[in-house]
């Protein structure tokens, strides 16, 4: 029976990470896709809007 109680470790992680990888697929795209987009895209703006102007100040 020891091989039984060396096994459920790996096998629950195993279980455990399928469940994160299907969690993580489910989520890509749908509804909140454009939103999240959106908001990366705002982000990254603003980021290269300040990196212009603390260079234009130099």
């Amino acid at each position: 029976m020891d091989y039984v109680s060396a096994l459920v470790p790996p096998v629950v992680m195993a279980v455990f990470f399928i469940g994160v990888v299907r969690v993580i697929v489910k989520t890509q795209g749908g509804a909140a896709k454009a939103k999240e987009d959106a908001a990366v895209d705002a982000a990254l703006a603003r980021v290269e809007s300040t990196r212009q102007a603390s260079a234009g100040d130099a």
